[in-house]
């Protein structure tokens, strides 16, 4: 078990929360969740000893181990892939590097010779003889293939090494498993296989996750920062939202009911204080106002972007249409292709890493030719882009809102129309003029939104718009899209993202893309028929 005593973290002036105790207790998987810049990171830090709290301590069991998902990608770039794995287990690391030394060494001293009679057992026991493929089980599962293994860390693309410390911290097997977005840079497949691989696990899981889908699927326990305080709950996200609106609407109409005899009494008061016939009941009914307490509620630190995307232009009864379109660059992504995309359908593209999903995306909007095949867009069609990278779109060194300022449409009114959409999509004070590579992940991706909003585009393309959204701006996203009632395109990895919205699947497969007229859950319905 770990436990946080009357923790409390404070920058300058603003306190993220304070005089926070709560227990996390062994066998229970909890959902720590809360709204950007509420401080979820930060409290995961000071559980792992990484940061020291502004006053309090963290409680950890005696002989408790502890793994935490590391951020810092290129810590490990002079080892290979399997012994950053490796490095997840402690002892048993050791024991390996002391027996290859003992295995290797040319002369061995008297000690070392009687050490080599002792360490087999030790080794054994550490799960030695079994670490090769434990630790390439991991990797297999979280989609590193497998003749990377022997790679130096040096040479894979960050989301592969993030993948490897994923693996890595899973590989020591600690009681008190940490981990900070740790579907980052997972496909659908990795997804599935690490929800199953934490639902086995024994010891205590804390995860921070902005999948709701995921938290649905992991969380036995949920734990909310929000208030400058945790608050715990048993059950996972969704269930969480039930019982925190339920008791939030009991606490507002408990607010209301005292409030209204507050109003009474003191009318009574005021009316009969002074006439000597009613003395009596005004002193008693004073007493009675003294005991009233209502409760004060702290405002949340969630809150949720506007957003409402509006089509300038009708569109056409045929939106996009392929015919054999294929791409490759050193292999065949996918080829022949063909696919009509009408003018009410939301399409949502799938499929693992590096198979192409951008690609076919950037082909559909025209920003990339295809090798192979045409597409055409209707007469009408006017696409506003969401790319995953969002620097791609947006210009270092402009102010935010000097940015977005090239998409507004009226001139005389250019300042409170810039003012209201970063408003709606929650820029406050001077945030509006950072520049563009300095803001978060979360502001970035809300900029682009706006940019699409005042766009007026009548097609939607979004390219994993939820990686840097908190759960809050993914449920308004969500609902956005939802209302939007021309075509939509959109690349993702968030279950409930895509089930809630997607009437047409494109899996990209084996260097072909399955067209699927129906909802995720469908389409993977269909899939296990066709297996059979």
């Amino acid at each position: 078990m770990i436990s946080a005593v009357s923790i409390t973290m404070r920058y300058g002036e603003k306190t993220l929360f304070e005089d926070v105790s709560v227990k996390f207790r062994s066998g229970n998987r909890y959902g720590l969740i809360g709204a950007n810049g509420s401080g979820k990171s930060t409290f995961m830090k000071i559980l792992s000893g990484q940061l020291e709290p502004s006053s309090g301590e963290v409680a950890l069991d005696s002989g408790c181990t502890m793994g935490y998902l590391r951020q810092d990608h290129n810590t490990f770039d002079d080892q290979t892939v399997m012994d950053t794995v490796y490095q997840g287990n402690e002892e048993l690391w050791k024991l390996h590097l002391e027996r290859e030394h003992l295995y290797t060494a040319a002369e061995l001293t008297p000690g070392e010779e009687e050490r080599i009679g002792l360490i087999e057992d030790e080794f054994g026991e550490a799960g030695g003889y079994t670490m090769e493929t434990d630790a390439a089980k991991l990797l297999v599962g979280l989609g590193i293939p497998e003749d990377s293994h022997e790679a130096q860390m040096s040479e894979l693309a960050a989301g592969l090494k993030f993948r490897v410390l994923l693996a890595r911290v899973l590989f020591g097997t600690p009681d008190v498993l940490l981990l900070d977005e740790p579907t980052n840079y997972l496909d659908m497949t990795s997804r599935d296989w690490l929800e199953t691989f934490l639902q086995q696990y024994v010891g205590t899981v804390i995860v921070i996750s902005h999948d709701r889908f995921f938290l649905n699927a992991v969380s036995t326990h949920t734990a909310d920062l929000d208030y400058q305080e945790i608050r715990m709950f048993t059950g996972n996200y969704d269930e969480f939202m039930e019982t925190n609106a339920m008791l939030l609407e009991k606490r507002q109409r408990e607010n209301a009911t005292k409030e209204k005899r507050i109003q009474e009494l003191q009318t009574f008061i005021n009316r009969f204080s002074a006439n000597a016939s009613k003395a009596k009941q005004a002193t008693s009914r004073q007493k009675e106002l003294e005991k009233i307490e209502v409760n004060k509620m702290k405002p949340s630190s969630r809150v949720s972007p506007y957003l409402r995307f509006e089509a300038r232009e009708r569109l056409g009864d045929k939106v996009l249409e392929c015919e054999g379109i294929g791409h490759r660059y050193d292999e065949t992504l996918f080829s022949d292709f063909n696919a009509l995309i009408g003018p009410d359908e939301k399409v949502a593209i799938i499929g693992n890493n590096g198979v192409g999903k951008t690609t076919l995306l950037r082909i559909l909007c025209g920003e990339l030719e295809p090798t192979h095949g045409t597409v055409r867009q209707g007469d009408t069609v006017d696409i506003s882009v969401f790319p995953q990278d969002p620097m791609t779109k947006l210009v270092a060194g402009r102010q935010a809102m000097d940015w977005l300022a090239k998409f507004c449409t009226d001139e005389q009114q250019k300042e409170t129309e810039l003012r209201s959409a970063m408003g709606r999509m929650l820029f406050r004070g001077d945030a509006v003029f950072k520049p563009c590579e300095v803001l978060s992940g979360g502001e970035k991706a809300r900029l682009i939104l706006a940019s699409m909003i005042m766009s007026g585009g009548n097609v939607l393309a979004l390219d994993e718009p939820t990686n840097h959204l908190d759960l809050e701006s993914i449920e308004s996203l969500n609902y956005a899209i939802s209302l939007f009632e021309n075509t939509v395109l959109f690349v993702s990895h968030d279950r409930e993202f895509i089930q809630s919205l997607a009437t047409r699947i494109f899996d990209i497969r084996d260097g072909q893309i399955i067209d699927y007229p129906g909802t995720l859950k469908e389409y993977e319905a269909w899939k296990v028929q066709q297996a059979k």
